[in-house]
């Protein structure tokens, strides 16, 4: 009985407590776009663990009856939209709000389209991967040739330097990784110290657009991008290895990626490269080899609302430099241009021996974001590089392996950049960067060609872009800039006094003399105003206009400022002046696009007008202890470039395409009403492909580069004594070396090696008919030819 009485109260007690549990709960809420906080029609709200359904109506608002306390797990579905699971312990009535990303497009960028532009207006060019693969042993100047309007000063073939419609160095910003790069610009002969293999993009940047990044990018901006990974899980990579028979080397690059379904990514790339001395048609390039050993680590978190993305990139270059290019005097320099042929020629050798470069260069990186609802997005990054360049010459005895400029220079910067988009036809950018920089020159027993200093920066940007209406758009910016630089720099007396008159000018700079030596610390600052405006057109049958206005300024770097001495690299005598002024450009970029699937064309004019323009220029020949050498000045000037870039692809039928460009540019020294230095020639490209997807997505393609001889160029040619002659010889440092065609070959199969891997097989050869020829933007066309035929082989592995 007593046992009867206790099972009915066990039952009792069971019964009141579920009889009390409250089931009569409200779940409501409203599903709103977090980009603009207007209401989201349509969404589907599922309570998984009750099997509840439910929609938002015209106002964004849901509401699900009945529920029971307790925890339940809500999933949110909208096209377009990232799902959105939550969980909720509910205790009573509940009301929501629930924001979706109405725009995933932004996050899951797993492919990017061609025609995405940097900025609405923007008149810009993109090179995609699979382009850079076909370039991985090759450097960035190198990849960057294939689009029509971009050229390169080179030294040799190794050093290659970018140069947009005419302007180079100082004049282009390169943004890797969003970080803008600072590794010693300002010289010819100093290529940017990148590994093109660790981006996935790269986009160039012709018009006005640029005032994120910088007030200075008179010339263009080139922006190397890495990828974005989708939100799933999965590890994947690659191999590419490239052999090469000019050179005797190659390159093997790899990476591996894992991803996250939560949003953290992982990414691990390296890369080696080795050549020895390459070959011309005629004869060896003795000293011409190069190494390179770089790498690059990612990590990071990409979610909607917020997310972070920290980079380490290490790069370490050494180029050999021709030994025949090394001249003693300006003799030899004549000797040289009069002689068919270097004037040392050995046998093959890998070993890079002086005078060569040597640059290593790390960069760091990390970066955050956060979004803000129905604001916008606020990222703030902290960013450093270390560039260390060492520079040798052929010395002897105790000085043999010290080089003889030895430069390091430390930049971080502190930069934050909001997007305010919470508006449907305006988008706000603005932005503040701080940043400073110290430059260290080593001692190297000659004196230094640049001094220690140190610059502080800070700037600040606003950039409006306005959708005047589904077919027009309109961009305006503004950006202002303070600039500081202090240095440390001897100068001879005699030179500070009588021959810059620098006493009378800065004797504020004037620290102490010691006997014929004045130590100085000159100071200097500069204020600079950028702007932009540009406008967008569409029209039918996928025509487009972009039109672009922009006003940049540039103070000078500190090789236009301090040079004052021998640069052993370049074997001549380079001087910068104190009184230089900051260059201000107006730029003047209208694009007229096509964009199809079988045909499409760009024609692109351009007008470019600067005052004070800063050039290098030859100016005879000065002699000192070690004999006579060119000497080089900067000067200012005034001066403009305009030209045309043409573009046009054709899809001739469902196998074979064609694409083709030509660029033609004209510079002026208004000043002196003459050609400026160092333009480049008109040149046109032509290829012709074969596809068949059919055939292991085989490919063939025939490819052409015509460049014209440059007949516009300045007379800076001298008369010198040749002590061995007993009379004065003539200098041609200034007439340009004849027109020349060169052909190429490309071939490329795929083919599947496992379930979820594939191999790719290219083999390419460049200059096919063995043509010897010079480059005349080549620094050392005065001693040799350029690189003869090259049979290349790549071998790629997906998995």
């Amino acid at each position: 009985m007593q046992k009867l009485i206790f099972c009915c109260a066990f039952l009792i007690c069971i019964c009141t407590n579920a009889f009390a549990q409250d089931c009569g709960i409200t779940f409501k809420g409203k599903i709103i776009d977090f980009h603009d906080k207007t209401p989201i029609v349509g969404a589907s709200v599922a309570i998984l663990n009750l099997k509840k359904y439910t929609t938002s109506d015209l106002d964004g608002n849901f509401e699900i009856n009945n529920l029971c306390s307790g925890k339940i797990i809500v999933e949110i579905r909208h096209i377009s939209c990232d799902t959105k699971r939550i969980t909720i312990t509910l205790q009573e009535n509940l009301s929501k709000e629930i924001f979706l990303e109405h725009h995933l497009e932004k996050l899951n960028e797993v492919v990017v389209k061609t025609n995405t532009k940097t900025e609405q207006t923007s008149v810009e060019q993109s090179i995609k991967k699979g382009v850079i693969q076909d370039f991985t042993d090759k450097s960035l100047g190198d990849v960057l040739n294939t689009i029509s309007g971009v050229s390169s000063l080179n030294t040799g073939n190794s050093i290659v330097k970018p140069m947009i419609q005419g302007l180079h160095s100082s004049r282009l910003l390169i943004i890797n990784n969003n970080v803008r790069m600072f590794d010693q610009e300002w010289g010819d002969e100093h290529a940017p110290n990148i590994d093109i293999n660790a981006s996935d993009r790269i986009d160039v940047i012709k018009g006005a657009n640029t005032l994120k990044y910088g007030s200075d990018a008179i010339g263009g901006l080139i922006i190397l991008k890495p990828k974005k990974y989708a939100l799933v899980n999965d590890m994947f990579g690659s191999t590419v290895t490239s052999l090469n028979s000019n050179g005797l080397g190659g390159n093997i690059n790899s990476e591996i990626v894992k991803t996250y379904a939560s949003g953290f990514y992982t990414k691990l790339q390296m890369n080696y490269k080795q050549f020895g001395d390459f070959k011309t048609p005629n004869y060896s390039l003795t000293n011409s080899g190069l190494k390179s050993l770089n790498g690059s680590f990612r990590f990071g978190f990409n979610s909607f609302e917020k997310g972070f993305d920290a980079y380490y990139s290490y790069v370490d270059n050494e180029f050999a430099i021709l030994r025949a290019s090394h001249i003693g005097n300006v003799n030899d320099l004549v000797n040289a241009i009069n002689s068919p042929e270097p004037r040392i020629i050995e046998d093959f050798s890998y070993d890079i021996a002086n005078p060569r470069q040597s640059i290593l260069h790390h960069l760091g990186k990390i970066e955050a974001y956060q979004r803000f609802k129905g604001f916008g997005k606020l990222t703030l990054q902290y960013d450093f590089q270390i560039n260390r360049r060492k520079e040798f010459d052929t010395r002897r005895g105790d000085l043999k392996n010290t080089p003889v400029i030895d430069l390091q220079l430390f930049t971080n910067s502190i930069q934050t950049d909001l997007i305010i988009d919470y508006l449907n036809d305006v988008k706000i950018n603005t932005g503040l960067l701080v940043r400073y920089q110290k430059n260290v020159a080593f001692s190297t027993g000659t004196r230094a060609l640049i001094p220690d200093f140190n610059k502080f920066e800070a700037g600040m940007y606003a950039i409006a872009n306005y959708n005047l209406n589904e077919t027009s758009k309109l961009s305006a910016g503004i950006r202002y800039d303070f600039s500081s630089i202090n240095a440390s720099k001897t100068y001879n007396l005699t030179d500070w006094n009588e021959t810059y008159n620098y006493d009378e000018l800065f004797p504020e700079f004037e620290e102490s003399i010691d006997n014929t030596r004045i130590l100085t610390n000159p100071e200097f600052t500069f204020h600079n105003i950028s702007a932009s405006l540009g406008y967008s057109k569409a029209f039918e049958n996928d025509l487009s206009l972009f039109a672009n206005y922009g006003l940049a300024s540039r103070m000078p770097n500190p090789s236009e400022l301090f040079s004052d001495g021998l640069h052993h690299s370049a074997a001549r005598l380079e001087y910068g002046f104190l009184t230089m002024k900051k260059e201000v450009a107006n730029k003047f970029v209208i694009s007229l696009e096509k964009k199809s699937t079988d045909f499409g064309f760009t024609i692109s004019p351009y007008y470019k007008y600067i005052n004070d323009f800063i050039q290098l220029i030859p100016f005879g020949v000065d002699t000192n202890i070690r004999g006579a050498f060119p000497e080089w000045k900067y000067i200012q000037v005034d001066a403009q470039l305009f030209g045309i870039d043409v573009d046009v692809y054709k899809k001739i039928s469902t196998n074979f395409q064609y694409s083709g460009n030509i660029s033609l540019l004209q510079g002026d020294n208004l000043t002196d009403d003459i050609p400026l230095i160092h333009m480049p020639a008109t040149n046109f490209k032509n290829q012709i492909s074969y596809t068949n997807t059919d055939i292991n997505q085989f490919t063939i393609g025939l490819s052409h580069t015509t460049i014209l001889q440059q007949n516009r160029f300045p007379d800076y040619n001298f008369y010198t004594y040749n002590a061995t002659l007993q009379q004065d010889v003539f200098v041609d440092i200034s007439s340009t070396p004849p027109t020349y065609s060169l052909f190429g070959l490309n071939t490329s199969a795929m083919f599947t090696i496992f379930k979820e891997s594939d191999l790719e097989v290219a083999f390419n050869i460049d200059n096919l008919f063995n043509v010897a020829y010079r480059e005349h933007l080549n620094r050392l066309r005065y001693f040799a030819d350029d690189l003869g035929r090259n049979y290349n082989l790549k071998i790629k592995i997906n998995y």
